[in-house]
This record gives C-alpha cells, structure tokens and sequence, in this order.
C-alpha cells in the first residue's frame, strides 16, 4: 500500500482549501470580527466607499484598513471596485445588520477577547475534557453574560439571528394540532413568535430567566404579545407551565448529560401523558462527512462546562434516563433536527 492509498479523503470535503490555508484560517475570521465590529458592511449598503473614508467614519487608520479589506477582498468578502475603493458582494451582505441572514452579531461574538481567549486555550479542554472558558473567568458563559450587560446583548443578538433556522423547523414540523405551545429557554422568543405568525389559533409561552423575559416582552409587537404569556423562573428548578407542547431550541447542547437531564425531568414533571417534548438541535451522523456542527461540539467543549452536540444513540440514552420516547427525529433543510418525544 502506498502513502496516499493509506489516505482517506472524504467525498464530499467541503472547502477546497490547501492545508496552509486551513492553519492560517484564524486570520481571515480575526479580520472579519473586525469589519463586523466596525459595522464597515452596513456603510457600504448605499454604494463603494474610498477606503479612507470609512477609516474616518470608524476612527481606524487608513492603510491598516486598506490592507485588512484587502485581504478580505481576496477570498470574496467585499470587493476593491477600484483603487482604495470598497464595494458589497453577497458574502459581505451577511455582515449587513438588517439583512434578513444576518450573521454580523455572531461574527462580533465569535470574535470578543472572551471567546478568543477560551479558545486559545483549547489545549486546556483536550488535556482535561473540561472548559477553558471557565478556567480562564472562573465562571459559566451564562454567569459572564449577566454580570456584562454589554457581552449578554452581543449574545442575545447572535443568538437571535436564526430567522432562516426558524423557518425550517416551521417548514419541517406541522404545529396544526397543537392549541398551546411554550418555549423552554427560548431567550427574545424568535422561533415561537414565528410559529405564533404561522398559526394564528395557538397560544404560545415564553419561560426563561426573569430579566431575559423582561426584555423579550419590551421587544415584541402588541399583536403578538396579546397572544404570549412571559414566565420567568429555572428550568433546573421547575417549569410551572401547562401546555400541548414543550420546545427547547439549542439548550440540552449547552449542559453534559446530569444537567441536561435534570432539565430534561422538569419538563416531564409538568407534561402530561398526550403532550409532545421538540427538541430543536444539531444531531451529529455517523461517518467523516463535514458537518458544520462537529465543530460547534467542540466549541461547546470549549466554552461551556460539560456541553456538547449529541449522536442519535446518546439523544436516545438520555431521553430513555428522563422518562421518554422518541417518536421521530425529523431533519430539516439545515443541520438542525427536530427531536419529538412523549412520557413513557
């Protein structure tokens, strides 16, 4: 056997990248946090700006920024229409704040000293399977978010930007039969406000902690606030909450396997035997295929204590431990499943 017939290459490999490319990669997303944190896109939605401008609108030096567009230009994220001037092109749309696929917050927080340090320190989290960003803030992300009010606005806007997420799963899943449905740590309440618009006969509440749904409330419009109860508490302690449906989006992946099913057990407390748990979450396949979420897993061991992006076989474990049965996994057009299960 040779060298290279002892060499697996997948199919499908997503980036036609060369293996310098790939280690030099953080340089590319260290330029983007920086254009994103400049909101540069948003000055360039009317028309191509000299360079030197859009230095002195965003208090940066000209050359620096020159240089950074540039590179940037270089692998399509904007474009030098002519000399020392930038234009738009449609993967620096996305870093636009009000475009409908918006990825400009989590861009900025992907990019924050926070995040970049924990993940500076990744070799911490190999060696001892534990978080980095704990060891380095002595804290869980959700306790940084409170205690900085700015960092916990950066994160519920990222957090925010799954509109088109929102409309797969509305897509993908049928709510027709459901009267009530509440949303377990469902931050400003995107995904049940868009089931909400979708089905104008069900009734929807929004339960996380106190002050996020404080916040939620002030942002929603009177219509569909109307049709919403907001209920602060902990869905460690209890979920006080009678309803058809129960959806938790992206949360059993921020806990390891004690935590979540502790969540996991409120929620079977308060659920009757015909009411259907929606667990909305990356479900990693077997196999070596490229999977965005195979590196969100790792970022969840990175960041958050224990957490991680399960396999079907460990969703299935953990459900069976919390008293319940998976009746159908239903994929959606992106790598986000929907995980409906009842009381057994």
């Amino acid at each position: 056997m040779t060298l290279s017939e002892s060499r697996y290459v997948p199919s499908n490999a997503p980036f036609q990248m060369s293996a310098m490319e790939w280690i030099h990669a953080y340089w590319m997303s260290r330029c983007v946090y920086v254009v994103a944190k400049l909101g540069i896109a948003d000055l360039l939605q009317e028309s191509p700006q000299n360079c030197d401008t859009l230095a002195t609108l965003t208090n940066t030096n000209g050359d620096a920024l020159y240089r950074i567009l540039r590179a940037l230009a270089s692998v399509g994220i904007f474009a030098e229409v002519k000399p020392r001037y930038f234009g738009l092109t449609p993967l620096a749309d996305n870093l636009q704040s009000n475009h409908p696929e918006s990825v400009r917050a989590m861009a900025i927080l992907r990019g924050e000293e926070h995040y970049y340090k924990a993940w500076g320190d990744l070799m911490y989290s190999l060696q001892t399977g534990e978080s980095a960003f704990e060891r380095l803030y002595g804290m869980d992300l959700f306790q940084y978010n409170d205690q900085d009010s700015t960092q916990g606005e950066i994160f519920d806007r990222a957090m925010a930007e799954s509109q088109e997420e929102n409309a797969l799963v509305l897509e993908a899943y049928d709510f027709s039969s459901i009267d009530k449905l509440v949303d377990i740590g469902g931050g400003k309440g995107h995904l049940l406000a868009t089931v909400l618009q979708a089905y104008p006969r069900i009734t929807g509440i929004l339960f996380d902690r106190p002050d996020v749904v404080e916040r939620a409330k002030n942002s929603w419009d009177s219509a569909l606030r109307n049709r919403c109860e907001f209920i602060g508490g902990s869905f460690f302690e209890t979920i006080p909450i009678e309803a058809d449906a129960y959806i938790f989006k992206h949360i059993i992946q921020d806990w390891d396997d004690e935590r979540s099913l502790t969540i996991l057990q409120r929620c079977h407390q308060a659920m009757k035997a015909q009411d259907r748990l929606l667990v909305i979450d990356f479900v990693i396949p077997p196999g070596n295929e490229f999977y965005g979420s195979k590196f969100i897993d790792v970022n969840m061991l990175v960041m958050c204590p224990g957490g991680r992006i399960r396999t079907e076989e460990e969703f299935q474990e953990l459900f069976k431990a919390a008293g319940f049965i998976i009746t159908k996994i239903i994929p959606t057009e992106s790598e986000v499943s929907i995980i409906e299960a009842v009381r057994n």
